[in-house]
Formats: C-alpha cells, structure tokens, sequence
C-alpha cells in the first residue's frame, strides 16, 4: 500500500516535470516581486535600525525566502477535488483501492518537490546574485528550517484539502478557494511579518493556523526566532497538524454520506 502512494508522488513528478519551462518564467515573476518589496522595504526602513524584530537585511531575507517557500508549499489540488466532484469523477476515485485524501497529499507532495528542485532553489540562487540575503551561519538552522518548512506544506495542503472538500456541500466553492488564497497569503505573513501586525491582530492570529505557513519558517531562517523559541514554534506547526486533521474527518465523514454527483 505504501509503495502505492510514493508512486503517486512519482507520477505527480514527472508530469510536472513535462511541463517545467512554464515554471522558468514562474521564477522571474517571483524575483520581480522581491524586488517590488526590496525597494519598497529599503525606503520604510530608512535610518531605522529594526522594525518589528528584524533588521532591513533580516526583513530582505524573510521576503525572498518566504517567496520561494510559497514555491514549495503552493498547491491547486482544492480546486482539482472540485473539479472532480463537478464533472462526476470522484465517484470514479471513491472505488479505487486507496484513500481519496491520501491521493490528493501524496500528488501534492509529488508537485512540491518538483517546484522546490526546479523553482525554489534555482529562484534563490538567482536571488543571491541580485539581492542582499543573508543565510544562516549555523547547520542546524538550515535543518530546522528544513522541518519547519515541510511543516508548513502539510499545513497548507490539509486547509486546501478543506475548501476542496466543501466543494461536496456547495457544489461550486470557486469563491471560498479565491477567499481562501488572499487569506493564506495575507495572514501567513507572506505579504507582511505577523510582527508588523497589531498587537490585537497578532493575539487573534496566535490561535489560526496561518502563520505556521510562511511566518515561522521564515523567522526561523532569518534569525528572527532563536533557541528555545524554535522549538515551540515547530511545536505549534505540529499541533496545528493534528488539530486540522479533525474538521477535515468531519467533512470527509458528511461529505461521504451525502455525496450527490452533478451531471452524472
């Protein structure tokens, strides 16, 4: 059964892999991004040493890396499950011998590791040469950062999972996954550090899984978080990953019992 689920990943692969000239122009839109932030967050520092614990070569880190993790931990399979379940073929897969949901993270997890070999290193290592980053000194950084990020993939996969998985209920959630992505993209402090965010924001953020997304790994890799700190903040990537596991059983358990295909 096992080897059943790393060949999805395999095959996931190699279709991407089919496909990866799309993603060389993928990079240069990520870097002009970067680029967009690195001027825009040169001018707001100004002669501020540090704004919201992180200096301006600290802050230009957090932007790149937190741009080509996106890269890694990006996924469309919430709107691959709506199209299955708008066109009928879901009926199709909830016969086959594996579990629907277990197919849908191990092809995501096919796709992000394509994207992370052939987007997120090649983007960084372009970045390098353009922009000021600054890497961790430290070995085990980069191997808590390697955790952290592949926390956040999960993450990510299991709240795509979820709004995929409402497409059962309202037939048509191209809103709710629009919704869904500005949320991820704005709470996750891919646009803005949860730091920079209001005392109040930041309280209410603590108890949603955004952050655990783009925020912490990146803070981790910037130095922004350090000792103990990196250990509750993989602690609470990993409770996030056991919590969202209840309301996707839940929605997977009703989705089931009340599955009605349309056209089909």
């Amino acid at each position: 059964m096992f080897s059943m689920y790393v060949e999805m990943i395999r095959i996931r692969f190699l279709m991407m892999l089919a496909y990866r000239v799309n993603y060389y122009s993928g990079i240069a839109v990520y870097s002009i991004n970067i680029g967009a932030y690195y001027f825009l967050w040169n001018a707001i520092y100004g002669d501020k040493v540090t704004m919201g614990g992180l200096t301006a070569l600290q802050m230009v880190t957090y932007v790149s890396i937190s741009w080509m993790a996106r890269a890694f931990y990006f996924n469309n399979i919430d709107q691959e499950m709506a199209q299955e379940v708008k066109e009928g073929k879901v009926a199709i897969e909830l016969i086959r011998p594996y579990h629907y949901l277990a197919t849908k993270i191990m092809q995501a997890m096919g796709e992000g590791i394509f994207r992370f070999l052939f987007f997120s290193l090649p983007g960084m290592i372009i970045i390098t040469f353009i922009f000021p980053i600054q890497y961790p000194s430290g070995f085990s950084i980069w191997g808590w950062y390697g955790i952290s990020l592949l926390f956040s993939f999960f993450i990510n996969t299991q709240i795509n999972l979820i709004t995929g998985l409402l497409t059962f209920f309202f037939y048509n959630n191209e809103g709710i996954m629009r919704a869904k992505r500005v949320l991820v993209d704005l709470f996750s402090g891919l646009i803005l550090p949860i730091s920079l965010y209001p005392e109040w924001a930041q309280a209410i953020l603590n108890y949603l899984p955004f952050q655990a997304i783009s925020y912490l790994p990146g803070m981790i890799f910037t130095g922004g978080i350090q000792g103990e700190q990196i250990f509750l903040s993989l602690g609470q990537q990993f409770l996030w990953i056991l919590l969202l596991w209840i309301p996707i059983g839940m929605l997977w358990w009703q989705a089931k019992k009340n599955l009605v295909i349309q056209g089909g």
